[in-house]
């Protein structure tokens, strides 16, 4: 989510547009704003404690921050991003008459459904909460078909309030390798798994893939990414799970990557693994085929779009490692489909950027605008 905003936000800039971006503060060495480049600012509200918290906890703060929110401005429309953003934002965009635009990113399920499998309770109000703002915004903007639909059926949105905007990629940053990616522990090779680290993520199957690879095959995984608030210990029970597979010399946790780090980390790689129970689109499986690297996913939600299946990587419909683990054989012993996958992929990602996803968020909010403020 992050990496959606800002980037949509810098090309809405270079378009001209002047573009604030508010957020929680949780350091004290936070300042009150500051400049991320020629027409967007990065502010950050005094809403709850001065530190980290756990996500769930956010829905206390949702009124506070509303009440700081209040002072800043004025705007011509607000965009929420994520839930808790929207409870706080939608009936202030109302009090100033200004358009609300609601974007989910990720979208709560009943605690019994799988998509919340291995997942801490949602807080209390957040189903309630989007479905109400999925009826009240002004218009959402979903992230892919996928998610789309799931605003519909799951929330009860409006399919004419509802537009896809797809996200970019910088194709510059993100490019492929101009040599042979370099041996691991084994001169295998590293697959790598990138992201937030909790449950969700589903890297006890990446490990669990990684492990059941033929030993004459079977690459290092570089897990890369953030431990979650959320889910204290859990790198303590992933690195438990390598070492019962036997795998524990084979596994390595490197921690959040600046983007120019995991653009570098991507590049080196045989394969990318994104074996999430759930993704509204999955931009880590499109920074990896704009690095030239096949990627395989698990068939859910966005990823069906991120990654064309037996095109630009494999899809895996099941979550049995042994599965995963024959998808991985199958990259890792074939050159050749490597090769095609890793052109294929590279091909498809040049057709996304920036420019043109920030452009179709331009034509959603000129939507609910009088004309001259778009002319």
């Amino acid at each position: 989510m992050n990496v959606v905003v800002r980037h949509q936000a810098e090309a809405m800039a270079a378009l001209g547009h002047h573009v604030e971006i508010l957020t929680r503060r949780s350091s004290p060495d936070m300042p009150a704003a500051r400049r991320l480049g020629p027409g967007v600012t990065l502010r950050y509200l005094d809403a709850g404690p001065l530190r980290s918290v756990p996500k769930g906890d956010h829905e206390g703060f949702i009124e506070e921050f509303r009440g700081r929110a209040a002072s800043l401005g004025p705007w011509d429309v607000i965009h929420s991003h994520h839930w808790f953003s929207g409870m706080a934002m939608l009936p202030l965009a109302r009090t100033l008459g200004v358009p609300h635009v609601q974007s989910f990113h990720s979208i709560a399920a009943d605690a019994a459904t799988p998509l919340s499998e291995g997942e801490r309770p949602e807080s209390g109000g957040r189903m309630a909460g989007e479905a109400w703002l999925a009826r009240e915004s002004d218009a959402i903007v979903a992230i892919s078909h996928a998610e789309a639909d799931t605003i519909v059926q799951r929330l009860g949105g409006s399919p004419e309030r509802i537009t896809v905007v797809l996200p970019g990629v910088d194709g510059t940053l993100f490019h492929p390798r101009t040599r042979a990616p370099a041996g691991g522990a084994t001169g295998h090779g590293y697959a790598v798994v990138a992201g937030r680290l909790q449950p969700l993520k589903g890297l006890d199957l990446a490990i669990e893939a990684i492990a059941a690879v033929p030993e004459q095959l079977r690459p290092d995984l570089v897990i890369a990414g953030d431990a979650s608030a959320d889910f204290d210990g859990y790198i303590d029970e992933l690195t438990r799970l390598a070492a019962r597979h036997g795998i524990a010399d084979r596994v390595r946790f490197v921690g959040p990557r600046s983007r120019v780090d995991l653009a570098a980390l991507f590049r080196g790689a045989r394969v990318v693994l994104v074996p999430s129970h759930s993704e509204t689109f999955g931009l880590v499986a499109l920074e990896a085929a704009a690095s030239g690297v096949p990627v395989v996913a698990q068939g859910t939600g966005g990823l069906r779009e991120a990654v064309l299946a037996g095109d630009t990587g494999l899809i895996v419909e099941s979550r049995d490692p042994r599965e995963w683990a024959g998808a991985l054989a199958e990259v890792l012993s074939d050159p050749e489909l490597a090769r095609r996958l890793s052109q294929a992929a590279r091909a498809r990602a040049e057709i996304f950027d920036w420019p043109r996803s920030a452009a179709a968020l331009l034509d959603v909010y000129c939507s609910l605008l009088p004309v001259a403020i778009c002319a």
